[in-house]
């Protein structure tokens, strides 16, 4: 199982929160060592590891089939890969925001998020500045607040800020299985998925 994966189900379920970089290097300090993590620190760190996934698997799709879905069986119905990609971008504002308080910095759109995105350039750009506020919010997220009641971004009762962090990498992974099968359709091998 990846790491980020494995660190998001040990945090599900409660298990022990993961250290820096999953293991601690046998060189380093002992200070650095004994230092552990803060809920923030580890919830970023989870964060990272979806993007170095998510945003490498939305580059490799050639633009030309940046809208494709399939339309047979089960498939039918479903997002385009555009669609994914916007989705979840805009569900990454949506919960940082609500991690922040604060209103989302820009136009979240509908379920498949900003329809005025259309390029894969715009897309990708929407894309990456959504990991960069969710970043930011997630280092606010402290062992103090994390499990502090705050209003959900969806308008409907209360939430704390680790289930949206946790939310925001479940949700994605999610989203991320689903291009993964529409890259392949496509003969594309996922980048996490390649070879060194």
């Amino acid at each position: 199982m990846h790491p980020a994966r494995m660190a998001l189900v040990l945090l599900l379920v409660g298990g022990p929160a993961p250290t820096p970089c999953l293991a601690q290097s046998p060189a380093a300090p002992k200070a650095a060592a004994d230092k552990a993590p803060t809920a923030g620190q580890v919830l970023d760190r989870q964060l990272a590891g979806l993007e170095r996934e998510f945003v490498p698997a939305a580059e490799a799709m050639p633009e030309a089939a940046f809208d494709f879905a399939p339309t047979s069986g089960e498939f039918k119905g479903v997002k385009t890969f555009a669609q994914q990609v916007r989705h979840v971008a805009s569900a990454n504002f949506m919960f940082a925001a609500g991690i922040a308080g604060e209103k989302a910095p820009v136009e979240l759109g509908g379920e498949n998020g900003p329809e005025a995105l259309k390029t894969k350039a715009d897309i990708l750009k929407y894309l990456k500045d959504s990991f960069a506020y969710a970043h930011k919010a997630f280092a606010g997220i402290t062992d103090a607040n994390a499990t502090a009641a705050i209003s959900t971004p969806w308008g409907k009762g209360t939430t704390t800020r680790l289930f949206l962090a946790s939310l925001t990498t479940a949700h994605a992974f999610d989203h991320y299985g689903q291009m993964a099968v529409y890259l392949r359709m496509n003969g594309i091998i996922p980048p996490a998925s390649r070879r060194p």
